[in-house]
């Protein structure tokens, strides 16, 4: 069975407990690439994390847009929104039909 995740502060993830996913409290850019490795590799079918942890490990993310699993969502943090987690999704739908019906 997959599973789901979240990744990013305390502060924006801890309430994701409550609905059942598997929470993680790290912000450190190399803590976040071998995290994001681990749950791949263990049937984490989606990642949410937070866009200020996501900005640090772009590399890491783009290396995942590539594979059927897992997906990896940015979602904004407490802080606010910086407008990353729209951009990659506006990406994704270009992407997948070929122009961004979004807009």
């Amino acid at each position: 069975m997959y599973k789901a995740a979240v990744i990013g502060d305390s502060a924006s993830v801890s309430g994701f407990a409550a609905l059942g996913l598997s929470v993680f409290r790290e912000t450190e850019p190399e803590a976040v690439t071998k995290l994001i490795s681990r749950l791949a590799a263990n049937d984490f079918a989606v990642i949410y994390i937070t866009e200020p942890a996501a900005a640090h490990v772009k590399d890491t993310i783009n290396k995942y847009r590539s594979c059927k699993l897992p997906s990896i969502v940015l979602i904004p943090a407490i802080e606010g929104n910086t407008g990353e987690g729209m951009n990659a999704l506006h990406e994704a739908v270009e992407k997948a039909v070929g122009s961004d019906i979004l807009n």
